[in-house]
């Protein structure tokens, strides 16, 4: 109830950390200027002042807007200036409560407000039972808390004891116990009494449960202590706190354990005595202290490295090729590099700085074949993943002094291998990339130096480890993409794209196979002929590996189960003729289906990532004014390619029977198909001449030829990269004879033997042999540009086609 006759304008005095109840007596200093002006003005007047806490105790000079709105009117009974200070101490006793209704100004030297005072409300006679059962609880509540607590006024007991009115008792134990001054204000400001007293309730009983704890803390503590022993005294409170808490393993145990697993660590003493350096650090800091944790995450992390820990490597080579060729077909070349290696190792136990770095397209299994050589080694295995790595802690992990600092990659690997010589796959070495923060193709320099990696030391943990005895395999598909420093601390071995009938043999041996488990089946229920993986590889698959390939079988695994499940048919058998109805409409079209011969277009060969490619090539003449027009999104190298092309046909013109002023009067417009896809490269120059050289003689060029070769102004042709992949492509295709520069010959030792069978090679010096070749009624008094001795030279070369 709000008595609005006694709203009054009083001096006011902030409190920090304290709170005054109506009908309490209570002294306190006061120590700041405007709280002392505030009580020497209220001693001018009525001595009545306005006492209310302040919401934050560390504002130092507040205003009324600081405080909370509930406070109490006071009575200043006394005034004692303190000697040898400027504070002053204050008794007072507490009225009524009152509620702030205004700041009042004061000219700054004190705080005024206006208040209102609020009577306290009346229990009605149907709420005189409960309020009298609820007086008896808080005394019972009270009761409680007074036997927790050593030292209990008997006043205080008494006082309560003889105290009935609800609101009363409240503000009378409130201000009398051990509370929170948030606990105490939260009191004064329920205006209601008998919910103030149910707030108390609530109070007594958690504190009187707090109190209790501590107790049986402080008993069992005092019955397993020695007096004249504190520190034992305070290590036993702190493990009986842990124990009640769950806070699991005691301090002084877990260092005992600490201890104990470095004393049996087969490290070198440099690592035995830093962590038991590092132990002692973490025996002064308090468990639950930031520090401790750091510490105690950063010994956790060394005693998981495999120090001195070595599986048992198998160097039985039978047992390792037939593991080898049990997990994957073809890989030649790698499979005989790893039994070489054991072979090595047989000989030579201790011999080290085996890394192998595996190059080719996506899809051949660079990464599965890195799980069976571990497999076949009898290694541990462990991949990181290195696309889009760009930061250096990453590799070395981060300073322990940082927040949240962990080991880097190469630690956590060691740690999930368990020994110290696992296999270690580095995948996508190719795609890593640098910033501010540090290159990590630098931090790989040393991990994968036999001079320097058997003293290995990460960012974290800061100890040498060996990696001398890890077998390290790398992984890429572009070699370009590796800078030259790690590309020469590795052995680089190039993996070509699948031919059509390896593909067929992987998907029969592996694939199939696996994807008919996968989903649940037997090979009963499902069986596919050879030729629908045939017509699955020619008809749905365009790539150099097999992983769309594996897609499309379990497509059909899919369907299949479909059938089994919604049909009931126990077995299906597919053929060539119905993998539509599992795959929907053929998407390729047969590549080795060519097209008919026809002017100005030429069958150029191409390098990509993912493998070679085929593209044609078209070149057309029309009326002009000698504008070149060059189209496809062609790269400034092949741009210039075409310029030189058409630079040597002008010096050959008249040799060629085509117009001198064909550069004036005619436009040519060169155009690669697949306009959105970007390509460069000067491989296209014999390509795009012969094209031109088609369309301006107006004679047809043959279909089932491709060709390759940077081509000069002299029309000599010069050698070209990635022989080995486009020579895959036009075998995909169907063609029959490539010419190749006469320098690339030493490069078709690496052609796939496959290609060597179906394949014709052509080794050329000068551009217009080929014209000779492919272009209809060239001349018929050309002759081949090529001398005798090379043609014995090139066909001296067993299990290829090669005509001069």
């Amino acid at each position: 109830m709000v008595n609005t006759e006694e709203i009054r304008i009083l001096p006011v005095v902030a409190l920090r950390g304290l709170v005054v109840f109506p009908d309490m007596f209570i002294h306190f200093d006061v120590g700041r200027e405007k709280s002392i002006n505030a009580v020497q003005m209220a001693m001018k007047g009525d001595q009545k002042i306005f006492l209310a806490a302040q919401k934050d105790i560390s504002v130092e000079d507040a205003s009324v807007k600081d405080l909370y709105p509930i406070g109490v009117i006071a009575d200043v009974k006394q005034i004692l200036k303190i000697p040898g200070s400027t504070n002053v101490r204050v008794s007072v006793e507490g009225l009524t409560r009152a509620r702030i209704v205004d700041e009042h100004p004061s000219a700054g030297k004190f705080l005024r407000a206006t208040v209102f005072p609020i009577s306290e409300r009346e229990i009605s006679a149907d709420e005189a039972d409960y309020a009298q059962a609820l007086v008896r609880h808080a005394r019972d509540e009270f009761a409680d808390y007074a036997e927790c607590v050593s030292h209990m006024a008997p006043d205080i007991i008494a006082g309560v004891m003889e105290n009935g009115n609800p609101g009363k008792l409240a503000d009378f134990v409130a201000g009398n116990i051990v509370l929170d001054y948030e606990d105490r204000q939260h009191i004064l400001a329920q205006l209601n009494p008998i919910r103030r007293l149910e707030e108390l309730c609530i109070l007594l009983a958690r504190e009187g449960n707090l109190l209790s704890i501590e107790s049986e803390i402080n008993d069992m503590v005092q019955e397993s202590i020695d007096k004249n022993q504190r520190e034992y005294y305070l290590r036993e409170q702190l493990k009986i706190i842990s124990s009640e808490l769950g806070g699991g393993m005691p301090h002084e145990e877990e260092l005992d354990m600490f201890r104990e697993k470095i004393f049996y660590l087969k490290a070198s003493d440099e690592v035995k005595e830093k962590l038991f350096k590092e132990c002692d650090r973490l025996e002064k800091y308090s468990p639950s202290s930031p520090e401790a944790a750091v510490s105690r995450n950063y010994i956790e992390a060394c005693l998981e490295l495999p120090w001195g820990k070595y599986s048992k490597e198998n160097c039985d080579i039978k047992k390792s090729r037939k593991i080898l060729e049990h997990d994957h077909y073809g890989l030649e070349k790698v499979k005989e590099r790893i039994l070489e290696y054991l072979a090595v190792r047989t000989l030579a136990p201790d011999i080290t700085g085996q890394i192998i770095c595996l190059v080719g397209p996506p899809g051949v299994g660079k990464t599965s074949v890195a799980r069976s050589i571990a497999k076949a080694t009898g290694r541990k295995y462990a991949r990181i993943s290195l696309g889009g790595v760009k930061d250096e802690a990453e590799i070395r992990g981060h300073r322990k002094t940082y927040i949240g600092s962990m080991p880097g990659r190469i630690v956590n690997a060691l740690q999930q291998a368990g020994t110290s010589n696992p296999l270690i796959l580095l995948d996508e070495i190719d795609k890593l990339s640098s910033d501010y923060k540090g290159d990590p193709t630098s931090a790989l320099l040393e991990v994968l130096d036999p001079e320097q990696n058997f003293s290995f030391r990460d960012h974290y943990i800061e100890l040498p480890f060996d990696l001398s005895k890890v077998m390290f395999i790398t992984t890429a598909n572009v070699r370009s993409n590796i800078p030259e420093p790690l590309q020469d601390r590795m052995e680089i071995i190039e993996l070509s794209s699948y031919t059509a009938e390896e593909k067929l043999q992987i998907a029969k041996k592996h694939l199939v196979p696996k994807q008919i488990k996968r989903h649940g089946m037997t090979s009963k229920q499902l069986k596919i002929s050879d030729k629908a993986i045939a017509e699955v590889i020619d008809g749905y698959t365009r790539e150099a590996g097999v992983r769309l390939l594996e897609q499309q079988v379990a497509a059909i695994c899919r369907k299949t189960a479909m059938k089994i499940a919604e049909n009931g048919e126990e077995k299906i058998n597919l053929k060539p003729e119905n993998v539509e109805e599992f795959l929907g409409t053929r998407k390729f079209k047969a590549e080795n289906e060519l097209r008919e011969s026809e002017i100005g277009v030429v069958n150029g060969l191409a390098w990509t990532a993912v493998g070679g490619e085929m593209l044609e090539v078209e070149a057309a003449v029309l009326e002009g004014t000698g504008k070149i027009e060059l189209t496809g999104s062609l790269g400034d190298v092949m741009q210039e390619s075409a310029r030189a092309a058409v630079s040597y046909i002008r010096s050959r013109a008249d040799e060629l029977e085509i117009s001198n002023t064909f550069y004036k009067d005619k436009d040519i417009h060169i155009h690669v198909p697949e306009g959105a896809t970007p390509k460069d490269g000067p491989s296209a120059g014999v390509t795009i001449a012969t094209a031109l050289v088609s369309a301006l003689m107006g004679k047809k060029v043959r279909s089932d030829v491709a060709m390759t070769g940077e081509i000069t102004l002299r029309g000599r042709v010069l050698p070209i990269g990635g022989l080995k992949e486009k020579s895959m492509a036009a075998y995909k295709h169907g063609i029959k004879t490539v010419y190749i520069p006469h320098d690339n010959i030493s490069d078709l030792d690496e052609v796939d033997p496959k290609v060597k069978e179906n394949v014709r090679f052509v080794p050329v010096r000068n551009v217009e042999t080929i014209w000779i070749d492919v272009v209809e009624n060239f001349r018929s008094d050309a002759q081949p540009i090529i001398r005798p001795e090379v043609a014995e030279r090139v066909n001296g070369r067993a299990g290829a086609k090669y005509e001069i």
